[in-house]
């Protein structure tokens, strides 16, 4: 496969990473953005986690129990499946979600992603998240691979709708075409990605990066792990914002301990004044 040539920063970048303060880490990052002229930003719950909306899973996730009220695994209730057979059970926990992506907005660090795409001649984002805050706050490049909360579609004809918020709709929702089941257009569990957004990654991943970045992903799906590839290939900075240690915690070059919106904040404030 052939790669754009990118500017390579192995030079630049501390032999002995792992004794820098995480001060000394953003500094580091921060001048290696200042000098980039394409970025990817990869972001995940996380992200959105600091505009107070929760997680699905983990401390202070909507669903940290293994079981829904329904007694199912919500892997279960949002699956394909049970939106074909019960559809009224997955259109329960999808008003769920999206009552709690109304009660919020995007917050800085998706503001900062923004403005970086103002700065940096190509900058891309590709997020897990279906909330719709990349697009929000202006972000002009995104991938949304598993899709947005608010864009509806019917699931046998071509009926389509953007919808910012649900209170209105009845439960589940028909088609006012032909009466079908409504959807979001979202991945559900046990549904294959989009063939047409993995193109349009695999397209960009094969031009390659000056920098890359993780933003509060656990990193678990193999399509947001293959880009450190892509990365090692060209010699370009990967660099990890995540509180906690996940999958790719050892194979990034930097690896920073704070939540995205601290960690963008310090970064664009040295990038800035550098």
């Amino acid at each position: 496969m052939k790669f754009r040539k990118c500017l390579t920063y192995k030079t630049l970048i501390p032999r002995n990473i792992s004794i820098l303060t995480e001060k000394e880490k953003l500094t580091q990052v921060a001048g290696l953005l200042k000098k980039a002229r394409s970025a990817i930003f990869i972001t995940g719950a996380g992200i959105s986690a600091d505009s107070g909306l929760p997680t699905y899973r983990g401390i202070g996730g909507i669903y940290n129990d293994n079981i829904t009220e329904d007694g199912i695994p919500i892997e279960t209730a949002l699956a394909k499946e049970m939106l074909e057979k019960r559809p009224q059970v997955t259109w329960k926990y999808l008003m769920q979600i999206e009552q709690n992506c109304r009660k919020a907005k995007f917050n800085r660090a998706h503001e900062i992603i923004s403005e970086a795409g103002k700065k940096i001649e190509r900058v891309l984002v590709l997020t897990q998240n279906i909330d719709g805050f990349h697009t929000d706050c202006g972000t002009k490049d995104v991938i949304e691979i598993h899709g947005n909360i608010h864009n509806l579609r019917c699931t046998k004809c071509k009926f389509r709708k953007i919808v910012k918020d649900y209170t209105d709709l009845e439960i589940p929702p028909s088609c006012p075409q032909c009466k079908s089941i409504v959807r979001p257009d979202v991945v559900f569990f046990g549904e294959m990605l989009d063939i047409d957004k993995l193109e349009i990654l695999e397209k960009e991943l094969a031009q390659g990066f000056d920098i890359y970045f993780w933003i509060g992903t656990t990193a678990v799906f193999p399509y947001i792990q293959q880009p450190i590839y892509y990365a090692k290939d060209t010699n370009s900075p990967t660099v990890e914002i995540n509180p906690s240690r996940t999958e790719i915690s050892g194979l990034v070059d930097f690896k920073i301990g704070l939540g995205a919106r601290e960690a963008l904040s310090q970064i664009w404030d040295r990038y800035q004044i550098i």
